[in-house]
């Protein structure tokens, strides 16, 4: 049994990463199908749909804790929807395959933001890292051009998305609640669609795409049963049966896995740039990891 369990969470994790990645083409491919905003908030509709029959009652029990709860409420700011939206809405302007690429970039998002959340120090060897990612993110968002002075505004779009998910990830330190995991993604969806209305309102008032055709409506099914719910859910197991380190290595997979497929399904193609940058990113976070861990 001992051998089992080790492949069978090898086979999940490729999974998970997999249906993560794909949602990240899926925005791509249906973005003249469905506004960013409404393709989040259907997301979050969906998924609280699927959980409230399961978690209410529970959530009934404790709601003294969800009553002026700061920490519930930041985190369904930077963590509900609007990080999704951002990046549906960056898809629109770059490509999936440059998109992706800054998905690396949580980590020293989330080196940063340590500093003024947690108090942790930064040391000299963390910021030479962190200047080491943004030369990546620079060559990649200029798409080799570094005299040009602004970003492509879909490039900029996903990396504010990774800056959003940054600022979760490190909220997530300072949680003091007893919710379970559905009962915690039944909150942070609510509070995550809440902050997504004035950006739906946004929307129908400009009029952009809010038809639901077939291919945005399954696009939105798959973001969220095969991206939240069964992708959560197979990164829950995974952590718990390889470790946290192990598993989250494993993240910067993505970006490959992600140009690989967008390869085989949009037909994109990758240049020298995006090789060139992600190389200095992934060099980046190496070096801030490395002082961490001997720190």
């Amino acid at each position: 049994m001992r051998r089992i369990f080790p492949a069978r969470a090898w086979l999940v994790l490729l999974a998970t990463l997999l249906l993560w990645s794909g949602n990240w083409i899926v925005a791509r491919a249906v973005r003249d199908d469905i506004s960013p905003g409404l393709a989040t908030a259907g997301r979050m509709i969906i998924v609280l749909m699927l959980l409230l029959p399961f978690t209410l009652s529970g959530l009934k029990r404790k709601f003294g804790q969800l009553q002026g709860n700061r920490s519930l409420l930041a985190l369904g700011f930077f963590g509900g929807g609007l990080h999704l939206a951002f990046q549906w809405l960056g898809l629109h302007y770059t490509t999936a395959t440059s998109a992706t690429l800054y998905l690396s970039t949580a980590p020293i998002f989330i080196l940063l933001l340590s500093r003024p959340l947690l108090g942790e120090r930064i040391a000299a060897r963390q910021w030479t890292g962190v200047a080491v990612s943004f030369c990546g993110v620079a060559l990649i968002g200029t798409q080799g051009n570094l005299s040009v002075v602004s970003f492509n505004a879909g490039d900029a779009l996903a990396l504010l998305s990774m800056l959003f998910w940054g600022t979760y990830t490190v909220l997530l330190r300072l949680r003091r609640d007893e919710l379970d995991t559905a009962e915690f993604m039944t909150v942070l969806c609510a509070m995550g669609l809440v902050t997504l209305l004035p950006w739906v309102a946004f929307e129908f008032v400009q009029g952009m795409q809010a038809s639901l055709s077939l291919n945005g409506a399954l696009a939105v099914v798959y973001s969220a049963i095969g991206s939240l719910l069964l992708a959560g859910a197979g990164w829950t197991y995974v952590v718990k049966r390889l470790g946290a380190a192990r598993a989250g290595v494993s993240m910067h997979l993505m970006p490959g896995i992600a140009a690989l497929m967008a390869m085989l399904f949009l037909g994109e193609s990758p240049y020298w740039y995006h090789f060139a940058g992600i190389a200095l990113i992934l060099a980046g976070v190496a070096l801030s990891s490395w002082r961490s861990k001997a720190g």
